[in-house]
């Protein structure tokens, strides 16, 4: 009976610290609104056809992910759109975000956004930020916002300039960018 016991303490010790290991791998979002702010020749901006132009200094890598996320600003928001394949004919957060991501060469096959706790590395990225929650996802790409949520020009996939709360979120990037 107390060898039991003794066994039942380690489990739950050993869970506890597996719990909180994994809670350092990630990091809030610091701030408490994401809003746009632009730098010349440092952060996209959106043209009045809702396309965003990327900085001159970007890397290639970030020119592809603009480049693809302006391939879906016509497309409608579609529950699970994007998931099967990278290419459908109507996106969800997640499927946006793996879409642009996989333009970037950043990832091979598309997430749910539950996944993108998992993806990349803690923290803000240079050129590219993810920011997850419970049951959303989007992207910062070169500082301007690519996200389904929101009311500019309806949903679906676009950027959005607005200011955004970004509380209860945590920040990843992808490696290099």
């Amino acid at each position: 009976m107390q060898s039991t016991a003794i066994i039942l303490t380690l489990f739950t010790a050993s869970f506890v610290l597996v719990s909180l290991s994994s809670c350092s791998s990630q990091m809030r979002a610091s701030e408490r609104y994401l809003t746009h702010r632009f730098d010349y020749g440092n952060t996209a901006y959106i043209a009045p056809n809702g396309k965003a132009t990327a900085p001159p200094r970007a890397p290639r890598r970030v020119k592809r992910m603009i480049a693809a996320a302006n391939a879906l600003t016509e497309k409608p928001y579609i529950y699970g759109g994007g998931h099967r394949s990278f290419y459908d004919r109507g996106y969800d957060c997640s499927g946006a975000t793996s879409f642009v991501l996989n333009a970037g060469g950043k990832l091979d096959r598309p997430l749910v956004s539950q996944n993108f706790f998992d993806y990349g590395k803690k923290g803000y990225g240079k050129w590219v930020t993810i920011y997850v929650r419970k049951g959303h996802v989007f992207l910062v790409i070169a500082g301007l916002r690519f996200d389904t949520g929101g009311s500019w020009r309806s949903t679906g996939p676009r950027w959005k300039p607005q200011r955004r709360g970004v509380n209860g979120y945590y920040v990843r990037h992808p490696r290099g960018l």
